[in-house]
């Protein structure tokens, strides 16, 4: 672990950094879920669906490299393999089932609220015990787009 003098302690960066890896991990979890259903939707609103979770997995995407930066700028090295994702990862995966849309987009809802629940968790750890406002800003943006995407999704369940 690189040593950088911004004002926090090591020991503070390292808890950080666990939390980014963890994050890491689910948006690269949440990503390969999109783009799965992105390549494997059908029925009636194929078209539709297709475009809109390539929309989303177009975001996380962005999210991913985020998040992997935040961890380069404390000092940490970036978790970037699928083991090291599985074995950190708090979501899910169902490999080899291909459900309707309808549960796709359930499915990805789920997701998405898991990942703000954690999020609301991961800002208030990141700034009260390890003193890092940079981090829980960060995070902060970062539910901001997961309770829109999940709104989109909502919207297209009712």
């Amino acid at each position: 672990m690189e040593n950088p003098n911004i004002g926090i302690s090591e020991n503070n960066r390292k808890g950080v950094i666990q939390i980014l890896g963890s994050l890491l991990a689910d948006e690269y979890v949440l990503y390969t879920k999109t783009r799965n259903y992105h390549w494997n939707v059908v029925g009636p609103q194929f078209n539709d669906l297709h475009k809109f979770f390539q929309g989303q997995y177009e975001a996380i995407d962005g999210t991913i490299d985020e998040v992997a930066e935040r961890i380069r700028t404390l000092g940490g090295k970036s978790p970037a393999t699928l083991a090291e994702f599985l074995k950190t990862t708090r979501l899910g995966e169902k490999p080899g089932e291909y459900p309707a849309a309808s549960a796709m987009i359930a499915g990805l809802l789920e997701d998405h609220e898991a990942v703000i629940r954690n999020l609301r968790v991961d800002v208030e750890k990141t700034i009260s015990e390890y003193q890092d406002a940079g981090t829980g800003d960060f995070l902060t943006g970062l539910m901001e787009e997961h309770e829109k995407m999940a709104w989109m999704l909502r919207s297209f369940l009712q």
